[in-house]
């Protein structure tokens, strides 16, 4: 049986709902009804029969898994294809909180969340977080995903983060990245490294489940951090296809 609970202004006013004090009932696994987020959501209308597009996505679902909060994020220098400038993580030093997002262009649970995930990390990004998308898959199977596409996916969705190629993979291994759209939540606390904080899900909506887009696991754990608020420490995995690594990769 779902929760219903009444939400409340953010404390770093967001329109976005906060959950109040009722919320230490209700973890980021369990199925509570909340009002939808302040933003516009994409609407998709699906035909009534299942098609051979909806048998192939089911099929390749993989759940983000095996990283232990608490984790520190990994050091990295990648290159964004868009503007040729290469980041590292001491770029993002002077924030409060970085989300790391492992995401490609042709993966259909990617394309499914896209546009909101922009308006979603446009709007936190204004309020002091820091973010960047990661691709990593190898571009021996997937040509679709490499550095001169991303340029353009990051161009006509105008990605307001560096969305950056992880041409060895080593980076995906390093943080433990299975699965894309995969999201890692870090926090900062003064000097201290950038600590996983959420490895969980964008929301509940999936390219062929008819739940609409709400992003609300992401935006609630987002604005708990940016507002000092503890995390539970049961979250929902993201659920996408799986990274395509290199043929012949070792672990």
């Amino acid at each position: 049986m779902a929760l219903r609970l009444r939400p409340k202004v953010s404390s770093i006013g967001s329109p976005f709902p906060q959950l109040g004090s009722s919320a230490t009932a209700c973890s980021f696994s369990q199925a509570c009804s909340v009002p939808k987020l302040g933003f516009h959501h994409l609407r998709f209308q699906r035909e009534r029969n299942p098609s051979p597009t909806t048998f192939f996505v089911r099929a390749s679902r993989t759940d983000s898994k095996g990283v232990t909060l608490g984790f520190r994020a990994p050091q990295f220098e990648l290159p964004e294809p868009l503007t040729g400038k290469v980041w590292t993580l001491e770029d993002f030093e002077v924030y409060p909180a970085l989300l790391v997002m492992f995401l490609c262009n042709h993966c259909p649970f990617v394309k499914h969340l896209k546009k909101d995930i922009v308006k979603l990390t446009r709007f936190f990004m204004e309020k002091g977080l820091a973010v960047i998308a990661i691709s990593s898959n190898s571009v021996a199977t997937h040509p679709q995903d490499g550095p001169e596409f991303m340029a353009e996916d990051a161009k006509l969705f105008k990605y307001p983060f560096p969305y950056l190629y992880d041409e060895s993979q080593d980076v995906a291994q390093d943080f433990g990245a299975v699965c894309t759209p995969e999201f890692f939540l870090f926090k900062k606390a003064g000097r201290r490294p950038f600590e996983l904080v959420y490895h969980g899900q964008f929301d509940d909506s999936r390219p062929s489940n008819n739940i609409p887009v709400t992003g609300r696991d992401l935006s609630l754990a987002i604005d708990r951090v940016l507002s000092g608020q503890p995390l539970p420490s049961v979250q929902k995995p993201s659920v996408g296809c799986s990274i395509k690594w290199h043929p012949g990769k070792k672990f």
